[in-house]
């Protein structure tokens, strides 16, 4: 089972940025248990990040040719007003949930609004790097429970 975890826009300043929002571990560190956790589960996982809305739909195109079926994703800002990344996890046909670091429903009103929520299973936001596991553990658990992976058995 592969999971594809996405990273949008200045979560590569991770550690550096609003530490008090957002943490001092970085991007690396994130991958690192992301990478562990999902090996426990017998999961393999990729991972990708850009501060380019065009960049990150590449790619989901890009894997969900390659045949991987679930996402992990955090939009960044472009959550908030991106219809084109919207409509590409859509497209993708990746079973998909949205994470977010922060709890965005205790930020500033903008954020408050998903655009690409309703093409996600669900969304886990406020449970720091938390957060990510619980979408691995969730997707796993999915691709366990599929008509694929019980005919394998």
């Amino acid at each position: 089972m592969k999971i594809g975890v996405i990273n949008g826009p200045n979560l590569d300043r991770l550690g550096k940025r609003e530490p008090e929002v957002y943490g001092t571990q970085t991007l690396g560190d994130l991958e690192k248990l992301i990478a562990a956790h999902a090996k426990k589960a017998g999961a393999k996982t990729r991972f990708f990040q850009s501060n380019h809305e065009g960049k990150i739909i590449d790619t989901i195109a890009q894997w969900a040719d390659d045949g991987v079926k679930f996402l992990v994703i955090n939009p960044g800002g472009h959550t908030h007003v991106s219809v084109a990344l919207r409509d590409a996890i859509a497209g993708s046909g990746m079973n998909a949930v949205e994470v977010h670091l922060s709890n965005i429903y205790k930020r500033e009103e903008f954020r408050h609004k998903s655009v690409t929520a309703s093409a996600c299973t669900g969304v886990i936001t406020g449970l720091g790097f938390d957060g990510y596991l619980l979408a691995v553990d969730y997707l796993v658990a999915k691709g366990e429970s599929s008509p694929k992976s019980k005919k394998k058995k």
